[in-house]
Parts: structure tokens; C-alpha cells; sequence
């Protein structure tokens, strides 16, 4: 990441908010009375969301994050290893370091990253290979304890194969580009990964067997756990590459959080990735937020919109896509999330480098969602 670019992004967050057209009349939410006020059950609840980030955690980056207003953040991962930065006195230390800048710091990522099987941090975990999936399981119980003694409430995770699929870009706003998958057209070669076929019950029995280990230890330090979606979704009968993603289907994901039923178990709500597993994403998401969030179950949200729908879409500006992001954010409301909503995947724009520009124009179209559906309440 280049920090002084991101620095010099400040600017480009308070012109997204202040040039964010929202139309006033879709701001009168709720039902009327009869003598035309609004009936107790149609009143707006209370907004208990911030906008939140994981952009990291630099002088640098946590400088220009407090000028954007932005209160709460995940930090980058401390370590792939347990070593002195997964240590008590190392995690203190780094919520010490962001909470100078007077933001809190909400959660950080546990070593299981959206990386493709022989890049992600733990591989043997998913792979199912014993003895060193108990050591790996062994490790993030240990990072779990110490997070919960540093006083950080969560923790991030994937439990994925295949990583984030796609397969290629299209032409966007602008000339941006949009990346984009097409199922049809990905290129499954070899047939099979490093970890071989992986059908439903594997998956599952592996799944299981990692939630059974660490939630009660969760549970025990009072620590989240919040598990990103497979992205994207495949055919549940063909799979890709010989795995079949389990947590690709809304199906699979009601599945994922009653194996273990704690309130420390739930999602890392990619609002993008639900999206595309959905074949009418347009009407549909509003009822999965609903779902997942009146449980509980979901404990940061990245807030991406898209084009399409299962099998065939494209991640698009957030304001760009198919999905009413001011509905879902009155979704949020409505169901009294009080955790981050963030930026997630942006745009590729010619000359801005790692997509920082992308990045602010996002944290300050969410800012203004946030203020509109606050005035709403």
C-alpha cells in the first residue's frame, strides 16, 4: 500500500459525501396513522452502525482514516505465525497504537485468508491433514485467548479452498474496471486443486471440525468469530475444481451458524459475495440481511454492490450496481446492527494506485447512507 497516497485521498471522502444525491422523498420510511403520524411499530429505530475499515494501521493510514471520521477499524493481520505479535503485549501494543488516534479497534484476521489453498496461512486445516490441523487449530485457539486478554472483541476468518474466483474484468464508469466472474467461461484446469475432490460432506465434516475446537473457546473468552462466505457461489451439483463451496449459498450459510449455536459464532457479512449467490439479488438481499442480522449472527459487514447474480456478475462502484444500498442500510437499521459497515472490493481506476481514490469515494457514500438513514430515525 502506498500510504502517502491514501493520505492525499482525504479530500476525495468528503466530496463523495457531500456530492452523494439522495432523493429526500425515499427518506420517509415507515407507515402513517390514521390522523397521518407514524405508528409506533413503523417508527425507525435507532442507528447503532458505524462505518468502519481494514485499510491498516500506520501513522500514515490511522491519521487520515480519524480526518474521514471513521471511529472503528479491523487492523491488518498481525502475524501468519503465532509469534510475539499474536502475544498478549503484542496485541496490546497494536490496539494501544490505533486507539491514540481515538479509533477503537473492533477486530483483526485470524491466518485463514481468502488466499487459494497453497497460499492460505494454515493450509492443513481445510486440507484435513492430521497431526497438523490439531497444531494449526492448537495455534488459533491460542491467538483467540490473547486477543480476548488485549481486549479485542473479534476476530475475521475464511475457510476457503479456492480463494475469490473470478475471471476477468469488465469496462465500467467512467472506464473503470469491474471485475467480473462468468462460470461458463472459467477455465477449470487443472480439474482438481492441491486438495483434491472436496464434495459437500468432506467440506462440512471439516468445517465442523474446526468450529467444534475453537467456538467453545470463543465462547469461553467472549471473542466473535466472524467467518467471510465462499466467493463467489458455484453449482452445488458441479462445484469448481472439484470442490464443492459449502458456504456459497445463503442455504449453506443458515447451515455454518447453527453447527455451534453461540452468540460468538457467526458471519463476516460480505454483502457482495451474498449477493452474488443470489439469482435476484435486486429483490433478494433485504430478506437474507434480515435473516442473518435479526439472529445475531452477523458481526461486520462489507458493504460491495454488484451487477447480476449467480454465476454472472460484476463488482461495480458502490452506487453503480443492482442493489439499493439506502434500503439495505435501512435493513442494518431496522434490525439494530451496531457493528462496522465497510468499503470491501473497489474498482480498478487508471492512475489510482491500489485503489485509494475508489476506497475514500466508498467511505464517503457509506457516511452519507449512515446520516440519511439516521435523519430517517
Amino acid at each position: 500500500m502506498d500510504r502517502r497516497q491514501f493520505v492525499r485521498a482525504v479530500g476525495i471522502c468528503g466530496t463523495a459525501t457531500a456530492t452523494l444525491s439522495i432523493d429526500e422523498g425515499r427518506l420517509n420510511a415507515g407507515t402513517a396513522g390514521p390522523n397521518g403520524q407514524k405508528t409506533k411499530a413503523s417508527l425507525p429505530r435507532k442507528v447503532l452502525m458505524k462505518v468502519g475499515t481494514q485499510h491498516g494501521a500506520s501513522n500514515e493510514v490511522l491519521r487520515a482514516l480519524a480526518a474521514f471520521g471513521v471511529t472503528n477499524i479491523c487492523a491488518p493481520l498481525p502475524s501468519a505465525r503465532m509469534d510475539e505479535r499474536w502475544s498478549v503485549e503484542g496485541l496490546l501494543k497494536l490496539r494501544e497504537h490505533v486507539e491514540s488516534f481515538g479509533i477503537r479497534l473492533d477486530m483483526i484476521p485470524l491466518p485463514l485468508s481468502s488466499n487459494f489453498i497453497t497460499r492460505v496461512e494454515n493450509p492443513n486445516i481445510l486440507l484435513g491433514k492430521s497431526p497438523d490441523r490439531e497444531r494449526e487449530i492448537d495455534d488459533i485457539c491460542q491467538m483467540i485467548r490473547h486477543a480476548a486478554r488485549a481486549g479485542i472483541p473479534a476476530l475475521k476468518y475464511n475457510l476457503s479452498i479456492l480463494g475469490v474466483v473470478r475471471t476477468g474484468s469488465t469496462p465500467g464508469r467512467g472506464g473503470a474496471s469491474y471485475s467480473t466472474f462468468v462460470y461458463d467461461k472459467a477455465l477449470q484446469e487443472p480439474p482438481l486443486t492441491e486438495a483434491g475432490p472436496v464434495d459437500a460432506d468432506i467440506y462440512w465434516e471439516r468445517i465442523t471440525y474446526f468450529l467444534k475446537r475453537v467456538i467453545p473457546v470463543a465462547e469461553e473468552y467472549k471473542v466473535r468469530m466472524a467467518c467471510h462466505p465462499h466467493n463467489p457461489g458455484m453449482p452445488l451439483d458441479k462445484g469448481y475444481r472439484g470442490v464443492s463451496t459449502v458456504l456459497g449459498s445463503v442455504e449453506g450459510l443458515k447451515r455454518f451458524i447453527e453447527i455451534t449455536p453461540s452468540r460468538y459464532h457467526g458471519l463476516n457479512f460480505c454483502q457482495g459475495t451474498v449477493a452474488e449467490m443470489l439469482r435476484n439479488p435486486r429483490k433478494e438481499i433485504y430478506e437474507v440481511i434480515q435473516y442473518f442480522c435479526s439472529r445475531g449472527k452477523i458481526f461486520n459487514v462489507h458493504f460491495r454492490n454488484i451487477r447480476g447474480g449467480f454465476l454472472n456478475f460484476q463488482e461495480t462502484f458502490i452506487d453503480d450496481g443492482d442493489i439499493d444500498m439506502l434500503q439495505a442500510m435501512r435493513m442494518y437499521r431496522e434490525t439494530e446492527y451496531d457493528g462496522m459497515i465497510m468499503p470491501d472490493h473497489v474498482p480498478k481506476i487508471q492512475g489510482d494506485s491500489g485503489g485509494l481514490q475508489a476506497f475514500a469515494f466508498s467511505l464517503g457514500y457509506i457516511k452519507a447512507l449512515i446520516a440519511a438513514v439516521a435523519a430517517e430515525s
